[in-house]
């Protein structure tokens, strides 16, 4: 069992507390909620108030579970910005922007992931390893597959997402993703109908979500069923898995077992993803099942 942490220059997180993140993007700092951050603040209230460019605020009134929201911005603070994130030889760049979902288009702690993605990559015998990423979001993963050479293929069930995915790419200096606004358990099923086959498989799913068409997903409810197609995609011998989970109460024990499940061959870790704070108090930000067979 791992915890494991990035490091990089452009994403800082400052404090932590009250259910809420104070964070660095670049030259930004964004205060935004983080249900797990249950314990108290250690900068004082003023501190936040007098740094922050954009603070997001919940709709009121539309139930406890609704994410839907509002951000307060400072004067100069823009609508849209760039970072980069660099590891070695791989270099990334995002394109980040306030979303009515508290989102900014990046989540940092994958930052671990995607440096293992790229090593695994880069480790692979085939000439042109085919990577495909699932449930992928703005696209980190896919950035740092095709950094390291890969072939990829990106599915997500939201247009705009992939658009944004897209702008990453070109701003990373990178090309030939292969782009696809899927439902996920319908194209892997296509995908096995096929005969497919991939070196390499990244599942980040969402706690709950909708199809282009208005499939319904659940975690816990639908998980197991890509798992066993993702299990029927990946080549048996030099290829790896990464398998992130986010919903709260899932432990790295819950990753492991449902992994060995469908890959019971695959050298694996799993583990806690975290980011620390100035003061060294540590925000965990989901569980991960990672490896090779």
């Amino acid at each position: 069992m791992m915890l494991l942490s990035p490091q990089w220059d452009d994403y800082e997180l400052i404090d932590s507390g009250g259910f809420e993140k104070l964070e660095r993007f670049g030259q930004y700092l964004l205060s935004r909620p983080e249900p797990q951050a249950i314990w108290t603040k250690r900068l004082p209230q003023e501190e936040w108030d007098k740094s922050v460019h954009a603070v997001f605020r919940k709709d009121a009134g539309k139930g406890s579970d609704n994410e839907r929201g509002q951000w307060i911005q400072r004067a100069g603070m823009p609508q849209q910005w760039q970072i980069r994130y660099r590891n070695g030889d791989m270099s990334l760049s995002f394109r980040l922007g306030l979303t009515s979902f508290k989102h900014v288009g990046i989540f940092p702690e994958q930052a671990e992931n995607w440096n293992f993605i790229y090593d695994a990559v880069r480790r692979l015998p085939a000439d042109v390893p085919r990577v495909l990423n699932l449930f992928a979001y703005t696209g980190g993963a896919s950035l740092a597959a095709k950094a390291a050479g890969a072939d990829v293929t990106h599915v997500d069930s939201v247009r705009q997402v992939v658009t944004w995915s897209r702008e990453n790419m070109e701003t990373s200096g990178l090309s030939g993703i292969r782009w696809m606004v899927e439902d996920v358990p319908k194209y892997l099923k296509r995908e096995v109908k096929r005969g497919k086959q991939y070196h390499g498989i990244i599942l980040d799913p969402p706690a709950y979500g909708r199809g282009p068409d208005g499939e319904k997903w659940v975690l816990e409810d639908d998980i197991g069923e890509v798992m066993e197609l993702c299990g029927k995609l990946l080549f048996p011998h030099d290829a790896f898995l990464v398998l992130n989970l986010y919903s709260m109460g899932f432990s790295p024990l819950v990753a492991e077992n449902l992994t060995y499940s469908y890959f019971p061959h695959l050298n694996g870790e799993c583990g806690e993803l975290f980011v620390p704070d100035r003061s060294g108090q540590r925000l965990p930000l989901g569980v991960f099942m990672r490896g090779m067979q």
